[in-house]
């Protein structure tokens, strides 16, 4: 699978990654001159929100490729900056550090896949952190519940974002394709945030 991501992919991929990171951090804590705090906090938005956010891109690319056409990510210098400016400043977070381009004329049940597969795929790991908080109760161990907690929340609220019906957002493509389909993303999206700020 590795040798389907060029170089420069993997490298916007992993600034991507990084500075989403960064931008979380400075969402959840704000005291900088707390090394520690921030260094793990920054590891928690690292397994959370980065691999949240990485996974969603390459679950666009590899359901492109499904369909014999050729996708790679493009980082956003401007909006990756942007976003950890705007975390350290005014504690809001604009995820948007770049896109996954697709080489050809899709059709529009194909657009609608391929956008469709980057929420599934949050809505997937919610499940996945689900798992990992419970097992962190089970252990009473905090830093395990803090990081399936952080999970749940992060992946519902990109699938959610994600699956608004607006500009270029996966939620419009998908809807274009199928309502019965964009119904069941965007209420289980949805329904995911509410749980996971209600309930963890």
């Amino acid at each position: 699978m590795l040798e389907r991501i060029p170089q420069r992919e993997r490298r916007d991929l992993l600034v991507a990654w990084a500075a989403i990171a960064v931008a979380f951090t400075f969402l959840y804590i704000r005291d900088f001159a707390n090394p520690v705090g921030l260094l793990i906090v920054f590891v928690l938005s690292l397994l959370t929100v980065g691999i949240g956010f990485v996974l969603h891109e390459l679950a666009h690319k590899f359901a492109a490729m499904h369909f014999g056409y050729w996708a790679e990510f493009q980082k956003d210098n401007v909006m990756l900056l942007m976003a950890v400016i705007l975390a350290a400043l005014v504690g809001v977070v604009f995820a948007a550090p770049g896109a996954t381009m697709i080489y050809g004329a899709t059709t529009r049940r194909e657009n609608g896949i391929i956008s469709a597969a980057g929420p599934a795929t949050n809505l997937g790991l919610c499940a996945l952190f689900a798992g990992v908080f419970f097992a962190g109760l089970s252990l009473s161990s905090y830093w395990v519940v803090v990081l399936g907690a952080m999970g749940v929340q992060i992946n519902a609220m990109l699938a959610a974002f994600n699956m608004l019906p607006v500009s270029v957002l996966d939620g419009r493509k998908v809807l274009a394709w199928n309502k019965g389909v964009f119904a069941v993303l965007f209420v289980a999206s949805f329904g995911a945030v509410i749980a996971a700020l209600t309930f963890l």
